[in-house]
């Protein structure tokens, strides 16, 4: 798909990319493929895969970091972020899932807006248009998750658990997750909104593929979301 958006060139290299990994081997590789022309540092966390992720994460060029066991994706996200902290050199931090849903293009516009706005937060939402159909089920789930997001935190978002975001340094620097399931999607909004730095939310396109459905995210997940938010 075109994008009015140009590539970085070269990569990008104050802008690393976080993709929390676990058992994705058949797609990760693409994945990475379509991030190292726009981002130099690719960050993969395999938390605990048992089916070559890791290896084809390598491969594909990314810096791999691991956990020995799941400890679910919360914490292979934090464990991202802190890698990414470590290097002076990281500016921003854009978090990318592992599974091909979220395209390149709207992680670039993402942080186009932030460096052209000076915003330190940039949520992507795929409510801010019609683009992307998750269906009526996921469609109801995802709008409850919301909001119970958004009594929870000072935050006013439409699209409260999308894995795509873009977070500057300084607000990095305030992400202490201590939820590892699904829950961390609304621990992290609310951490983000304690930093009281200027945020936005960009429209995006989640691409729900004959691989995803297979494994059966389009209403699982959504389901583990709810349950998390209710026990967390």
């Amino acid at each position: 798909m075109s994008s009015s958006v140009p590539a970085p060139s070269p990569a990008d290299p104050r802008a690393w990319v976080v993709i929390p990994l676990y058992n994705e081997a058949s797609v990760i590789g693409g994945v990475i493929e379509g991030l190292k022309p726009h981002f130099t540092h690719i960050v993969c966390v395999d938390d605990g895969s048992s089916d070559g992720s890791a290896a084809e994460a390598a491969a594909a060029g990314a810096h791999l970091v691991q956990h020995p066991v799941n400890l679910g994706q919360g914490a292979a996200l934090q464990t991202g972020i802190d890698f990414a902290l470590a290097h002076a050199e990281c500016d921003y931090i854009v978090t990318f899932d592992a599974d091909g849903q979220h395209r390149v293009e709207d992680a670039l516009g993402m942080l186009q807006l932030a460096r052209d706005e000076d915003v330190a937060i940039v949520f992507g939402s795929r409510f801010l248009d019609d683009r992307t159909n998750p269906g009526w089920m996921k469609k109801v789930i995802l709008k409850t998750a919301v909001w119970v997001t958004n009594l929870t935190t000072s935050l006013k978002l439409t699209d409260a658990h999308n894995g795509l975001r873009v977070i500057r340094r300084d607000a990095a620097q305030g992400i202490e997750l201590k939820q590892d399931r699904m829950a961390h999607a609304t621990e992290i909004v609310l951490e983000l909104g304690r930093t009281r730095l200027p945020w936005k939310e960009y429209p995006v396109e989640l691409l729900y593929t004959d691989y995803s459905k297979a494994k059966g995210q389009s209403v699982l997940n959504s389901v583990n979301i709810l349950v998390d938010l209710v026990v967390r």
